[in-house]
């Protein structure tokens, strides 16, 4: 008799004991009715490499959904450049160095007397620290408690559903799956001639470790990352000069009126400029450094001094030693990127891309949702869609500033018609309680429909407001939708309502 491919001799008590252990295999198949199983010859259903905030989301919901899931990282810790060594180290020294600066101040102007105020450096660098750290081990116990296996390695694909990981102890480990996922994220890039040493002249990295505050800092590039790095030494003490090549602030992106009216508060905070200006050298001398600019357009070059430079002029797509020619993945036409069709499959049919090295915006929680789409598609095949007009952009300095949807320079760029209302928060009541008036705002809508278009906000928590108005721009709505919800009072969002009232009413009620 045989039973499950095994010999059985007619002894009843054996026989009583096979039956039983395939009775137990039996009850554990079908435990698993409607799961996804392995193909023949697959180790796995999906192999993710890169352990960022694009790849570990997309593994933990693979594993959620039944498929059996690997994550290679090379960094040694999950959470990618985002945890690490980016978002949220920059965000513990964003919002400890402005509790520095109230307590320095602020704090008496609201009736509140805190004698001498002075700064613990190593501390701060510490908290920053800490934070990091127990995020990081938080996704491994995320990754333990869904099943995800974990690799710790540089990942290389040797084919359509295979990879080899360099692990980072040492040796080599081969891995065979259904389907891979490339989320392998950008790195920190300089400008030619510009070497960075991480010490004087820095990345963002260098940046969020510095031993002291410098003196005086120059930060070329006055995008997002440039200008919270910025405010974060500039409040603690340093004079910052950002020396910016367009003629705005603020990056890709960011709409015209609001780039003006930021630039403005970070003067008034102390922060300098340089506009429309290029940096043709940086150089040590001694124990500074020299860096040499001249006007974008051309012109007669000049220099100044800086103790420490801080290069943020962009990022590029990380693809080192990532196999992609023997994989046989192609590029987009611009040759920087990965080319996906409309559900993130490359031309290769088993490897998928995600994030920073695809088209759209090269942001964490883009990266995110990605990965949680193309996970659900394999799991379930249900196809993905995703509006990148609704993913928000947020700049987290003092006052922050956020974004979703479009600007008034694509509208008319784009030939339509719209209508805006703007609502300043010095005419909403929680804003003046607060003490914190600064910053507005603005609402677009379709001229003809009404359907929001975009909404735009400078305020010290836009972050967080800015997801009211994704939610409306996702489903849909107009904006007499928003202005008829009814919102809290008093409470900042209630200036995002009356924004709302302007564009669909013409008048809002608490402003003239």
């Amino acid at each position: 008799l045989q039973v499950g491919g095994v010999s059985i001799s007619s002894s009843a008590g054996k026989f009583q004991s096979y039956v039983a252990m395939f009775s137990r295999q039996a009850a554990q198949g079908f435990s698993l009715v409607g799961r996804r199983f392995l193909s023949s010859g697959s180790q796995y259903d999906l192999a993710v490499i890169g352990g960022g905030p694009g790849g570990y989301v997309a593994a933990i919901k693979a594993a959620q959904l039944g498929l059996k899931t690997v994550c290679v990282e090379r960094r040694g810790t999950l959470g990618g450049t985002c945890l690490n060594v980016g978002c949220i180290p920059s965000k513990s020294l964003l919002h400890n160095s402005h509790m520095y600066h109230l307590a320095k101040d602020d704090m008496a102007a609201r009736g509140i007397n805190v004698g001498s105020v002075s700064l613990d450096l190593d501390k701060m660098m510490a908290a920053k620290d800490k934070s990091v750290g127990q995020l990081t081990k938080g996704i491994e116990m995320l990754f333990k408690a869904n099943k995800v296996d974990y690799v710790k390695g540089h990942g290389t694909l040797t084919g359509p559903t295979s990879l080899k990981v360099d692990l980072l102890e040492g040796g080599e480990q081969s891995i065979d799956a259904k389907n891979i996922m490339l989320a392998t994220g950008s790195e920190v890039m300089s400008l030619p001639g510009i070497e960075l040493d991480e010490e004087v002249i820095v990345s963002s990295t260098g940046a969020l470790k510095l031993k002291q505050v410098p003196e005086r800092l120059t930060v070329i590039g006055g995008g997002v990352i440039g200008l919270e790095l910025g405010s974060v030494w500039s409040r603690l003490g340093s004079k910052v000069t950002v020396v910016e090549f367009m003629d705005s602030i603020g990056g890709l992106g960011i709409d015209a009126e609001v780039a003006k009216q930021f630039m403005a508060l970070l003067k008034k905070q102390g922060m300098g400029f340089q506009m429309k200006t290029k940096v043709t050298g940086v150089e040590k001398t001694g124990s500074t450094v020299k860096v040499s600019t001249e006007a974008a357009a051309g012109g007669d070059s000049s220099s100044h001094e800086s103790d420490v430079v801080l290069v943020c002029v962009g990022r590029r797509q990380f693809f080192d030693s990532l196999g992609l020619e023997a994989a046989g993945v192609q590029m987009d036409d611009s040759g920087r990127k990965i080319k996906v069709d409309e559900n993130w499959r490359t031309n290769v049919p088993s490897i998928y891309a995600i994030g920073d090295i695809i088209h759209g915006p090269m942001l964490a929680h883009k990266a995110e949702d990605e990965g949680v789409l193309v996970s659900e598609y394999l799991a379930t095949g249900k196809a993905p869609h995703m509006d990148y007009d609704c993913v928000p952009s947020v700049v987290y300095t003092t006052p922050e500033v956020a974004w979703v949807g479009k600007t008034e320079e694509m509208l008319k760029k784009e030939g339509v018609e719209y209508k805006k209302g703007k609502f300043v928060f010095g005419a909403n009541s929680r804003a003046k309680a607060n003490q914190e008036e600064l910053g507005f705002v603005k609402v677009l809508a379709d001229k003809k429909t009404d359907k929001l278009l975009g909404c735009h906000i400078i305020n010290n928590i836009a972050g967080e407001l800015i997801g009211e108005a994704c939610l409306a721009i996702e489903y849909g709505a107009a904006s007499e939708d928003l202005a008829r919800v009814c919102h809290a009072h008093p409470t900042l969002s209630e200036a995002l309502k009356g924004a709302a009232q302007y564009t669909a009413f013409g008048k809002a009620i608490n402003s003239p």
